[in-house]
């Protein structure tokens, strides 16, 4: 079975408060707990370090788990509240997979959440998801992790950098020439691999691309990729949540 978490700080640096900004009458974080709890998930909970979050939650009828405040990131935060949520429940052991998502994506759709926990088969590590490139704009950005893949379907390489160097095309062309993909959404941890990744320390590719996954491929674990289609837009600022009212009200 698979547990989805949702991780949800109050104390975000651009935008503070985001998990309870106003949607068209209910917060983020409602709309992303309610996609999550129309997908194949046994049971979703969301994991927060503020009490007003938590509150929030429980008033709309979700389930919330209070977490420390200093994780350095959403995959620690997963696993301090997996471990509670396994304190509290019978038969913990059942849960095989660990879902990590989203918290500030309020239009993602629960198959995409589907896609994912279909490849999770208890030889799967960790997984996650991408999508094709298709703009030169995209694959330059380095805001944009590019991912090199095996034949098996597995992670090589994460990169901000487009990966392989096509020597005989010009750049802005070379999507037109190679597949390219890039990363999306959510990662899927077995339940014994979360709890060994968070106990890794901070690696010499992690540093130099300021990306949490390649801690992973630097200390020898596997990283399934599933490709999708569905790209939900990502709210990280008040300007990308004035974006997505004027979208829904257009």
């Amino acid at each position: 079975m698979v547990l989805g978490i949702i991780p949800a700080r109050y104390a975000s640096t651009r935008f503070p408060g985001k998990p309870l900004a106003d949607i068209q009458g209910k917060s983020m974080i409602q709309r992303v707990y309610e996609a999550a709890q129309a997908s194949k998930l046994m049971e979703v909970i969301v994991a927060t370090d503020d009490v007003r979050i938590a509150e929030h939650v429980q008033n709309f009828g979700g389930k919330a788990v209070l977490t420390r405040e200093d994780h350095p990131s959403g995959t620690d935060r997963c696993w301090e509240a997996f471990t509670s949520w396994a304190e509290t429940h019978q038969a913990p052991e059942s849960v095989q997979y660990v879902l990590n998502i989203q918290g500030d994506e309020p239009f993602l759709d629960p198959i995409q959440i589907n896609e994912l926990v279909d490849a999770l088969d208890g030889e799967v590590e960790l997984a996650t998801q991408m999508i094709k490139v298709t703009s030169a704009e995209t694959l330059h950005d380095p805001g944009e992790a590019k991912i090199v893949l095996n034949n098996k379907g597995e992670v090589m390489l994460f990169s901000r950098q487009a990966i392989p160097y096509l020597r005989n095309y010009p750049p802005q062309e070379w999507h037109l020439y190679h597949t390219y993909y890039r990363h999306v959404g959510m990662y899927a941890y077995r339940t014994d691999i979360l709890q060994a990744i968070t106990q890794l320390t901070l690696s010499s590719l992690e540093k130099a691309e300021s990306l949490e996954q390649l801690r992973w491929l630097e200390a020898g674990y596997k990283i399934r990729m599933v490709e999708t289609t569905y790209d939900s837009p990502c709210v990280d600022t008040p300007e990308d949540l004035e974006k997505v009212l004027k979208y829904l009200n257009a």
